[in-house]
């Protein structure tokens, strides 16, 4: 596994994020991980999801927001987040054009990515994983949120938590019924963070991210 630390440049006059990239010995294919609105790249689930996912060939590229570079409290407008994003998405596929090109995200990330790639499909995206998608504010249920990824022409899987307060089980599962290209995975018990208990729901995650790329 080798791990390399880079300045991604988002735009000339947004500037530069960290990011990083973990990638193991054989890669099937490389993933683009934005984190969520709450912590940055180097939060433990995302360094956590990172070096599993290596565990069964899923290179990585992990990266910040600018919000997060920056120490601001207020996450970027989509706008800017969008930027990132595409950021990150070229980079790894120059990096390594020869491997297929995954993005996912975590909560806002996630919901980031999918905005950008509704809207400006790229090419060399073959799918986007959700690790939980925040589907609305806590207690407020709604789908508003949802309404973007019926844009989205690529393959996605949602991994949520039955007991996520920001994705109402049923309505999740409701969205997802009602996207051609989605799978629902649940995590049984799952809050918003995945924590569910003793159940190792990292392996979980990993699992079933892994059985979704193999499937194509």
């Amino acid at each position: 596994m080798n791990t390399q630390s880079i300045q991604l440049e988002v735009s000339p006059s947004i500037g530069k994020v960290s990011a990083e990239y973990i990638v193991p010995e054989a890669s099937k294919c490389i993933m683009t991980l934005a984190h969520g609105a709450g912590a940055g790249m180097h939060h433990s689930f995302m360094t956590a999801l990172a070096a599993s996912l290596s565990d069964v060939g899923i290179a990585t590229l992990r990266f910040n927001f600018p919000f997060t570079e920056h120490k601001k409290g207020r996450p970027d407008t989509p706008a800017v987040a969008h930027q990132t994003i595409a950021a990150a998405i070229s980079e790894a596929h120059q990096t390594f054009p020869s491997l297929p090109v995954f993005a996912a995200g975590k909560s806002f990330g996630g919901r980031m990515t999918s905005q950008y790639i509704a809207a400006n499909p790229p090419p060399e995206v073959k799918g986007l994983v959700f690790y939980g998608f925040p589907l609305h504010p806590a207690g407020k249920p709604s789908i508003d949120r949802a309404a973007h990824l019926k844009d989205v022409k690529v393959r996605m899987l949602f991994l949520q938590g039955t007991k996520d307060d920001l994705a109402s089980w049923d309505l999740i599962a409701s969205v997802c019924s009602s996207l051609p290209k989605a799978k629902l995975v649940k995590i049984e018990g799952a809050n918003h963070m995945f924590k569910a208990g003793k159940v190792d729901t990292m392996a979980l995650l990993v699992n079933a991210t892994n059985n979704w790329i193999d499937k194509k």
